[in-house]
């Protein structure tokens, strides 16, 4: 499974690198005397959180080959796997809402 989410990565890091970005920049504010306008990259926003969803993904994996192994108590395989389990439920919504808004914006007249 964990193989095959890298492969989605290395198909998606091709698709991002050509997709204009989208940049949300926020404006200065001066909080304690500190003007700091930073600017944010939509696609390396969502690179980052699937890298962070891909990692959780596979210390649930190791988790519970461990738990089989006897290397882990019982508690840590199942928050481990139940950690896993959220961060996939999450990216297959993000996934269905991607999914809708693409189909959407396809049934729109020109």
């Amino acid at each position: 499974m964990i193989n095959s989410i890298e492969a989605l990565r290395s198909v998606t890091d091709g698709v991002t690198s050509k997709v204009s970005e989208t940049r949300y920049v926020q404006p200065a504010t001066d909080i304690a005397g500190v003007n700091d306008a930073s600017e944010i990259n939509f696609s390396d926003a969502l690179a980052n959180v699937s890298l962070e969803a891909i990692e959780t993904l596979k210390h649930g994996e190791a988790a519970a080959i461990s738990g089989i192994s006897g290397k882990a108590s019982a508690q840590q395989v199942v928050e481990a796997v139940m950690a896993a389990e959220n961060t996939l439920q999450t990216a297959i919504a993000i996934r269905d809402k991607v999914v809708s808004a693409y189909q959407e914006m396809a049934r729109m007249t020109i």
